[in-house]
């Protein structure tokens, strides 16, 4: 099965991110390393900094566009993978080995089948 892992870092992580903080990176870098070399991963990325971020949404006819992205939460998505393993339980494995699971949050979702 097909999973995302969706990486979710507290406004802390996102500031040692920027900082390029060599503990953060590290643990990053050893995640990265661990899941690409398990031969589960099926592609990834880090992303830009929330500042980045444009949020579209359409109301009615009209289309609104925001800087920055629209979240009613602190954590915000710094980044993915979509892995293939046997199951959930594998995959929440994989999401608490994350740095960000401690401060900030994996959320772990099927990915779609089309046949």
């Amino acid at each position: 099965m097909q999973f995302m892992l969706m990486f979710y870092e507290s406004p802390e992580d996102m500031a040692a991110q920027a900082a390029r903080s060599p503990a953060h990176t590290a643990a990053w870098m050893a995640y990265v390393s661990a899941v690409q070399q398990s031969g589960i991963s099926r592609g990834g990325e880090g992303l830009q900094p929330p500042a980045a971020a444009t949020t579209l949404r359409i109301r009615g006819d009209k289309r609104q566009v925001l800087d920055g992205p629209f979240a009613d939460t602190k954590e915000q998505l710094g980044g993915f993978f979509i892995i293939d393993v046997p199951d959930l339980d594998t995959a929440l494995e994989w999401a608490a080995r994350a740095p960000c699971a401690a401060t900030g949050g994996v959320e772990v979702r099927p990915t779609l089948v089309m046949n």
